[in-house]
């Protein structure tokens, strides 16, 4: 009974994130809210004998002809703002923020709502009319028509729609879905940190299982590999992260179970795709941050501003890195997630800015105070961060031709680090994986 439990149990996670990544796609909410659309516009003709006669005397015919016929006249023309607007915000997106954080407008639930209500509002007035002009509904089905076209009514979501627009696509509003999401990853995912360290699978029976596909490692099903180690009674040990890159050669997971019936099964809990995904994946949320950064960063662009929000943007997501993210404890703990690379992650976000920015005071010097802000929140990774900190300044130090402003990211790294760690006690390095 267990055992089967947790199977169900896994193919209801699988099953939960297969249904997530649904509704972020817009032509599944088109469709669903299309046919929605058009079964209540035909659901009228079923309904009418059960309207009082006295209530469909008193709502004219006219009354329905002539709001169907504006409302499908005005929403072809909303439609086509609407979807000018969506692909003019990608555009600019792709062209002056990065091409990464596209994905996330073309997710966004708002600009897809308001786009599938006008589509369904849109076809819902064709399929009235045509029924009206049939005559399949009668006095009391315009009754159902007329409420119908009280609840289509998107005056509420084109207000929305418009306000929605006035952030849409805008630097300030990617780096906020971008720390949105990259939060959501890390608790979405069960890595961290905090996890307790696993000790690595060594003994005679040992074996790997490769991959037998090529892409990006999306998803992990956490609860049908744990259903496998139940079954088979033996610790398997991950040897990836969601995100990895994959290939035939690629080891991704180890056991210690001589039978390869399973290995079909082991692969089937991980899911590959031809690009990286948000959904379990918090260094791309890290990698997109620093490509934000970087471009606002380059001479052509030249804005500060953005770099300094990144940094403000990065300092959340590496908090909740470094201080949450426990790992989820599955059934008898036979799952051994592998150690996560802090030193990698770190590099990821902040060298990219140091490198791009190393010219810029204020940049530098907001640098500093983002690692010290990172290592009091986690005072295990001090060393680490002290490494990168003391990195940003020789880049300083490198770059900068004003003898003032090298000054005062001098004074900014001392004041953080080289006091802090001497009144602290602080060792000068960390270890460079922290299970």
């Amino acid at each position: 009974m267990s055992e089967v439990a947790t199977h169900v149990t896994g193919m209801a996670s699988r099953w939960r994130w297969v249904a997530r990544l649904l509704l972020r796609r817009i032509w599944f909410r088109a469709a669903l809210f299309s046919l929605s659309s058009v079964a209540l516009a035909l659901l009228a003709a079923f309904v009418a004998p059960f309207i009082p006669y006295d209530i469909s005397t008193k709502i004219g015919s006219d009354a329905v002809d002539n709001i169907l016929g504006i409302l499908a006249s005005s929403m072809l023309a909303v439609m086509t703002f609407s979807l000018t607007a969506m692909v003019s915000a990608y555009s600019a997106a792709r062209g002056a923020i990065t091409p990464r954080a596209t994905q996330l407008l073309v997710e966004d639930s708002t600009a897809q709502n308001a786009l599938s209500t006008f589509i369904g509002a849109f076809l819902f007035s064709i399929v009235g009319i045509c029924a009206l002009s049939t005559g399949i509904h009668g006095k009391s089905g315009r009754v159902i028509l007329f409420i119908g076209t009280i609840l289509v009514i998107v005056i509420i979501t084109l207000l929305r729609w418009i306000g929605h627009l006035s952030s849409f696509g805008q630097v300030g509003n990617t780096i906020d879905r971008v720390e949105k999401v990259a939060k959501a990853s890390i608790e979405r995912s069960g890595f961290g940190v905090a996890a307790v360290p696993r000790t690595a699978i060594r003994t005679a029976r040992t074996r790997a299982v490769f991959a037998n596909e090529t892409g990006y490692v999306t998803h992990i099903d956490m609860k049908a590999l744990d259903e496998i180690a139940c079954r088979l009674d033996c610790a398997i040990e991950m040897r990836l992260m969601p995100g990895a890159f994959v290939s035939a050669s690629r080891e991704i997971v180890r056991l210690d179970h001589e039978d390869s019936d399973c290995d079909h099964d082991i692969r089937a809990a991980f899911t590959l795709y031809h690009r990286r995904q948000f959904d379990h994946d918090p260094q791309l949320g890290l990698v997109v941050l620093s490509e934000i950064a970087s471009r606002a960063l380059s001479p052509a662009v030249n804005d500060p501003g953005t770099g300094i929000a990144v940094l403000g943007s990065g300092v959340g997501v590496m908090t909740a890195l470094l201080s949450g993210g426990t790992a989820e404890v599955l059934g008898r703990d036979l799952v051994r997630l592998p150690d996560l690379s802090i030193a990698g992650l770190l590099d990821d976000l902040f060298r990219p800015i140091a490198r791009d920015g190393a010219g810029v005071v204020e940049v530098a010097i907001r640098l500093q105070k983002s690692l010290a802000e990172i290592a009091a929140a986690a005072p295990a990774a001090f060393g680490l961060l002290a490494v990168r900190a003391a990195d940003a300044l020789s880049r300083r130090e490198a770059a900068m031709t004003s003898s003032a402003d090298l000054e005062s990211v001098r004074a900014s790294y001392l004041a953080h680090w080289v006091d802090r760690r001497s009144s602290a006690g602080k060792p000068d390095r960390a270890p460079e994986v922290i299970g």
